[in-house]
């Protein structure tokens, strides 16, 4: 009861907030989806770890440690430097450019008959196809910890629940394998009813609040994801016997060499580490969302000015990086002691399926009454936090992109109330998650998925960047990125199986094809590009007679420097306390105090990136608000 009285008291506390917040979200789209654009940076930062603390994570970090090895994590910490350089060099950026959706920007950055085209076919990509196959991911895992830990068959009167799973059988719902032992049809029954209990309470306060609600309740639900974490990771450790016995549990386990290979901060065979490298710089620099695109994008957006959307992406960074990596570090490798496989077991179908579980089954064995349900609300609310953002991100594009700049300005020619948009935006959050749910019953492993997803996204991420930082980039350029993507993507897939490979040959085609288009095509109007740089003031390579007497390629630079710097920082205190808290079998714990020296003595050299007037130009920050929906949407078109 005590348990249940937690999570309870969580749920009150996130559906009274989008209560709280509806009438303010009400008002008109900037309310709704921006929270008027005056969020604090720390809230902001706080919100996109949030957000990025998803159900689905710490189970994927779990199985990738079975898998692969610690240092395959290395594929979660190398977006560090995406994150920062999103915080000092692009988040700004997105605020000043006052738009709703990135797809929105598409309309302020080029010009011509094809360019609202470019922009809904965006929306979709990004609000439709990206957002609900993420989703789905995460609902996956939501089925999986769901599964342990609500046996609804056991709850629900045998009358109900037989004519529930009846009508799954007859739909022929199938969400995977049981990892507790159930049949086919109680594990889909169970599934679903966990699903739509879970997601009618994110319903009720993200669809009803909006962005200021899933903001609010993000703050509390990554506090409580952290104390729920940090309470198992301390259990497990309890469990192991210390940190101190922790490789030596490993050795007696799986034997001196394959304990070393696992706890390994890089490949421990020569061949792999070019690979690993060629593997983590891509997916390091061309990934999906590589200046912020989506959901990070969106709270930069949202803050109230350029230093707070500074400040949200440096917060994310270090919170994400470093406070929560290391929590699921020393969790993924005690469960290798707690939980032991088998040669046999790593060589079976669904290994890394199970090795994921791992993680869950770990809650349900160690943690004791209270503590479990501090962490089955932190789970809760890494779920929420992610769902109520997807959502909520998702239903930006269909409402502002797709209904009002489509169909009501372009269409219809009427542009529509903020009383109808704001309708259609709660709507909206329902059909996406229908479609979310659509999708979830045809995947199976969250590593799987993961994968692919990396694949897809690499070959989008160059044009991206470049975009903000060289004016030569038009719309063009953007089609051919993503048509190349779309359509080389599978065909690698099927053909390749190294995915350094994969990755190497996926950006080197798209970002090519995008150069390469951008030379061949009409540049976009020079009025087009003078307005864009006098509304952003991007950073980068600009025309002389655009930029006037700015140095844009000046502030680029500084802000790189600061950005490299920080990210060794990060990444020396990630390396060091890792190698501290997660000891290789008879090693020796000097180069974990090296690494953790080293960053320290480099804080003095990026700290001032935090001041205000770090990157100040000249540009009064509070004459790029617009609080006018209206006239923000004019301008736009």
């Amino acid at each position: 009861m005590l348990d249940l009285g937690i999570v309870l008291a969580f749920i009150v506390y996130a559906v009274a907030a989008g209560f709280k917040a509806r009438g303010k979200a009400s008002r008109n789209l900037d309310a709704y989806f921006l929270a008027d654009r005056d969020v604090k940076g720390w809230k902001a930062g706080i919100s996109m770890a949030a957000t990025q603390y998803a159900a689905d994570t710490p189970l994927l970090s779990t199985g990738l440690i079975a898998t692969g090895g610690v240092f395959v994590l290395w594929r979660f910490w190398i977006y560090g430097f995406g994150y920062i350089l999103l915080g000092l060099v692009f988040a700004e950026m997105w605020r000043r450019a006052r738009v709703l959706t990135d797809a929105e920007l598409t309309e302020l950055r080029y010009s011509g008959r094809g360019v609202l085209a470019l922009r809904t076919l965006k929306a979709i990509y990004y609000g439709t196809i990206v957002n609900c196959f993420f989703l789905a991911m995460v609902l996956i895992a939501a089925v999986r910890i769901a599964e342990v830990f609500l046996p609804w068959h056991t709850w629900l009167p045998a009358t109900l629940y037989d004519a529930i799973a009846a009508g799954v059988q007859i739909a022929g719902i199938s969400i995977g394998t049981s990892v507790t032992g159930l049949d086919p049809t109680t594990t889909a029954a169970n599934g679903i009813i966990s699903i739509i209990a879970i997601v009618a309470f994110v319903l009720l306060y993200s669809a009803t609040g909006g962005l200021r609600s899933v903001v609010a309740t993000d703050v509390m639900q990554f506090a409580f994801a952290m104390v729920g974490t940090v309470c198992y990771a301390v259990l497990v450790v309890l469990e192991v016997g210390g940190i101190d016995r922790l490789g030596i549990r490993l050795s007696e386990i799986y034997g001196q060499a394959q304990s070393r290979e696992l706890l390994a901060l890089l490949p421990t065979e020569g061949g792999a580490l070019l690979p690993f490298l060629a593997i983590i710089g891509l997916q390091g620099l061309f990934w999906i969302s590589s200046d912020g695109t989506g959901y990070l994008a969106q709270r930069a957006m949202s803050c109230r000015t350029d230093h707070d959307a500074r400040i949200a992406g440096m917060v994310f960074s270090w919170a994400q990086i470093l406070g929560r990596s290391l929590i699921w570090l020393v969790i993924g490798a005690g469960l290798l002691v707690v939980y032991p496989f088998t040669p046999a077991d790593a060589a079976a179908e669904g290994f890394a399926a199970s090795r994921e579980m791992t993680f869950v089954r770990g809650i349900d064995d160690l943690m004791p009454v209270g503590l479990k349900g501090i962490m089955l609300t932190g789970l809760l609310a890494a779920l929420a936090s992610t769902v109520d953002t997807h959502l909520n991100w998702g239903a930006s594009y269909w409402t502002n992109d797709l209904y009002d700049r489509l169909l009501c300005r372009r269409w219809l020619k009427r542009p529509p109330e903020d009383r109808t948009l704001v309708f259609v935006a709660r709507l909206s959050n329902v059909v996406i998650l229908v479609l979310a749910l659509t999708v979830m019953v045809n995947l199976q492993s969250i590593q799987a998925t993961w994968f692919v997803s990396l694949v897809f996204g690499a070959g989008i991420g160059g044009v991206l960047m470049l975009r903000w930082l060289w004016h030569r980039i038009n719309m063009y350029a953007e089609v051919a990125a993503i048509a190349t993507s779309l359509l080389a993507a599978p065909l690698i897939i099927a053909t390749v199986d190294a995915e350094w490979l994969r990755l190497s040959l996926i950006v080197g085609l798209s970002t090519g094809a995008a150069i390469g288009t951008a030379y061949l095509t009409p540049a976009t109007p020079a009025a087009a590009l003078q307005a864009f740089y006098d509304r952003v003031r991007p950073l980068g390579y600009w025309p002389e007679h655009i930029i006037g007497a700015h140095r844009p390629m000046h502030a680029l630079r500084r802000r790189l420097r600061f950005t490299l710097l920080m990210t060794a920082s990060l990444f020396l205190a990630l390396v060091g306390l890792a190698r501290l808290l997660v000891p290789v079998p008879s090693g020796t714990p000097l180069w974990g105090w090296a690494a953790l020296a080293a960053s320290i003595l480099l804080i003095p050299f990026w700290l001032s990136a935090f001041e205000r007037d770090t990157f100040a130009d000249g540009r009064t920050e509070e004459a790029d608000i617009v609080t006018d929906p209206a006239s923000r949407r004019e301008q736009n078109e």
